[in-house]
């Protein structure tokens, strides 16, 4: 007999735990834009918690900008997602009943949904790429597909920018109470960028009395979250059967460790959030930055390397000595940046985040990890390797990591196996490198001089050059497992 849909928890027949309340006594509260596995294993996690402890009508709308995968998967479920913890110790299992439903590809819903006077918050995982920002104008990048689009008819819009514009104007003018808006993507000061990435799209649109008004009445807290979800497997989905009873096409897995950090700035309400273990702060940019520099860059440069070196898995990169070693040098030379943060002790970090990468029960891709490297090594190593420069620290962990990528970037691996650099710069990269001679100084050239990318001070400074060079030669000369070796010598 074929298992019956995880359509309600009184199906449940399996060690999974329920949530511990009755999800369709709760109304919406929450969008959430971007309802992909790490909100489901994160955000709506917290929710649920909330809930849970203290109630309220708090329940997500997730909204999925393009695809329409997650909402076949989850609407057919009435929401509820089986959220699977691995590590070591075992496996347990829980339902979510966090999620009320997903809205698809479907703008003019969403645009709806935003609008709707119940909801008071809106939550943001659209990745680095998915806002249409321009980082360093700190303004919406009018070359931006999305806000190129939005901006030519505003009162239309499909992409973030456009969307939480217009619902804010049509909030206003019907009188309704404006909601908070709460980045929780990997951008440094998140909040306060996607602040200006709104009021510029107001602004450009032609409405700077809106603009002005979005300046003074939306609030933008940042964040910060945390939690290690690889893409979902039909080991997943086999092992939520077993945990539930169940078949569940939207399950998820992930680690036991979450965090989130949020800036406490919600003038019109929110869930308590601290139900499920979050800590409200008034300032989040020192522990924004310590992630950034520690742990995803450090995860950005296993991704490269390892998947260079063959290593599918990031516990297959810890398994490889060489490899563990040049990740604990870069969580040192990372945490040497940070100023000291009460409560935390650097080094107790970094052994914690090693410890997690090891987590033998988790299989994260490094392809997966590899994947938008112009939108995410900006804030991951280039503005670390600033600091290191100004400060007259140790350049080459983030030197190495650079020059791991840009040979990711040629397209192949050693044995002449093609991949996609799955990066939206991809086509420009790729047209980039296409000509230019297979020697590390020509290549570091040629990247250096892409536009919005690597700063120009690291491009003229000689240390920073040689130690690319020196790691890129002896990938291309000697092949990156031999190159890997010999760095991790070098430590």
């Amino acid at each position: 007999m074929n298992a019956p849909r995880l359509t309600d928890i009184t199906l449940l027949n399996g060690p999974a735990e329920g949530p511990g309340y009755s999800p369709e006594a709760h109304g919406a509260g929450i969008v959430h834009l971007g309802v992909g596995a790490f909100h489901r294993a994160h955000q709506a996690v917290m929710t649920d918690d909330a809930l849970a402890r203290q109630g309220g009508d708090w329940r997500i709308i997730g909204v999925s900008l393009r695809s329409t995968a997650i909402a076949k998967e989850l609407n057919p479920q009435n929401g509820l997602y089986t959220l699977i913890e691995r590590d070591e110790n075992g496996t347990k299992a829980r339902i979510v009943g966090a999620v009320q439903k997903v809205i698809a590809a479907n703008p003019a819903a969403t645009l709806d949904a935003l609008c709707d006077p119940s909801i008071r918050v809106v939550t943001l995982t659209v990745t680095e790429k998915g806002y249409g920002i321009d980082r360093q104008a700190r303004g919406p990048d009018a070359a931006h597909p999305a806000v190129k689009a939005d901006l030519a008819q505003p009162d239309a819009p499909a992409g973030v920018l456009g969307l939480l514009t217009a619902a804010i104007k049509q909030r206003r003018q019907a009188g309704h109470v404006p909601f908070t808006v709460l980045s929780c993507d990997n951008l440094p000061e998140n909040g306060a960028l996607l602040r200006d990435g709104v009021i510029g799209f107001a602004k450009l649109s032609g409405d700077a009395e809106l603009s002005d008004w979005i300046a003074q009445n939306i609030a933008f807290p940042s964040s910060m979250v945390d939690r290690i979800t690889p893409a979902s497997t039909d080991e997943t989905r086999a092992e939520a059967l077993r945990q539930t009873g169940c078949e569940d096409q939207a399950t998820v897995e992930t680690e036991p460790f979450i965090q989130w950090v949020i800036e406490d700035h919600f003038p019109s309400g929110r869930p308590q959030w601290e139900e499920g273990g979050a800590l409200f702060v008034s300032d989040v940019a020192p522990y924004e930055k310590m992630k950034l520099t520690m742990l995803n860059g450090s995860h950005s440069m296993l991704a490269y390397t390892g998947f260079l070196a063959g290593r599918r898995y990031v516990r297959d990169v810890m398994a490889d000595p060489a490899i563990a070693q040049l990740v604990k040098r870069h969580l040192k030379a990372a945490g040497d940046l940070l100023q000291p943060l009460p409560g935390i002790d650097v080094a107790d970090y970094a052994a914690a985040l090693a410890q997690r990468f090891r987590n033998p029960a988790i299989a994260h891709e490094t392809y997966q990890i590899a994947m938008d490297g112009s939108q995410k090594l900006p804030q991951r190593i280039f503005q670390p390797a600033l600091v290191a420069l100004d400060t007259g620290s140790d350049l080459r962990p983030f030197a190495f990591a650079t020059a791991m990528w840009m040979r990711f970037c040629l397209g192949r691996l050693d044995d002449g196996t093609a991949h996609d650099l799955r990066d939206p710069r991809e086509v420009e990269i790729t047209a980039a490198l296409s000509d230019v001679p297979r020697s590390a100084s020509a290549i570091s050239d040629a990247v250096h001089i892409l536009p919005n990318l690597i700063p120009q001070r690291l491009g003229e400074d000689s240390d920073w050059r040689a130690h690319i060079e020196q790691v890129l030669s002896a990938a291309l000369d000697q092949g990156c497992l031999s190159a890997i070796q010999q760095e991790a010598r070098r430590t």
